[in-house]
């Protein structure tokens, strides 16, 4: 298969077909890792180290925006001391 640069703004991008993209495990917007080597381009999916707090911070604006209270908001935890706490 063959495909073309194309200017993107100050940059130049390559457009990959999805059966590429599919074969690879990748979506449009996937981190890629690009790398040189012997002059050839070698392009590898990212794989997500941060699964198990996918989606963390969204939650916990959720909460602090519909916290009614003081005692409703994460505020209350910044007096605990990390004795008091089980592990």
């Amino acid at each position: 298969m063959q495909t073309a640069l194309r200017k993107m703004g100050n940059s130049t991008g390559m457009i990959l077909p999805q059966s590429v993209l599919r074969e690879i495990g990748a979506t449009s917007g996937a981190k890629m890792d690009v790398l040189v080597q012997d002059g050839k381009l070698i392009i590898t999916p990212v794989a997500p180290t941060d699964i198990a707090r996918t989606g963390w911070a969204e939650s916990a604006a959720d909460v602090a925006a519909h916290a009614d209270s003081e005692s409703e908001s994460w505020h209350a935890f910044a007096n605990i001391d990390d004795a008091d706490l089980t592990w």
